[in-house]
């Protein structure tokens, strides 16, 4: 009889780890999917800047033949179609989907988005990712970039 009531009482206890052990593991792999995906966040955000400043520069650098022939080198503009069309092959090449550019005179705006689907978030519902930038790029004659030489 003493060995039947230790025993009921010795399986009272079992599976009472798995209360602690279940809710630490959960909250272990939150945490690491916060690390993980909190980096490809932070890599999206840095790709959707290198894209839109390449995209910006390249606008910019589209300038208009009618400026480049002006004695006023500081009176350059853009050619607004050709700005647009530059832009948009660099940002074709990146694979960047609905990027918003923007020309005004000399200055090429260009804003992207871009999305990382998550690894270790998406068992938590998280499925995707995203980092948006926007960069203005202006055309300059000769060396106007300041400092000395």
């Amino acid at each position: 009889m003493v060995r039947r009531c230790q025993r009921l009482r010795d399986d009272g206890e079992r599976g009472a780890v798995m209360f602690w052990v279940i809710p630490l593991m959960v909250g272990l792999i939150a945490m690491a999917g916060l690390i993980v995906d909190g980096g490809n966040a932070i890599s999206a955000r840095q790709h959707a800047a290198d894209v839109a400043q390449q995209a910006a520069r390249a606008g910019a650098d589209a300038l208009s033949p009618d400026t480049l022939r002006n004695f006023n080198p500081s009176a350059l503009t853009a050619d607004h179609n050709a700005a647009q069309a530059a832009a948009q092959r660099v940002l074709d090449t990146a694979g960047i989907t609905n990027p918003v550019v923007s020309v005004d005179g000399d200055s090429v705006t260009v804003s992207v988005t871009v999305h990382e689907h998550t690894q270790i978030l998406s068992a938590f519902g998280l499925n995707d990712i995203s980092g948006s930038a926007t960069s203005t790029a202006t055309a300059l004659h000769g060396n106007n970039a300041g400092g000395t030489g």
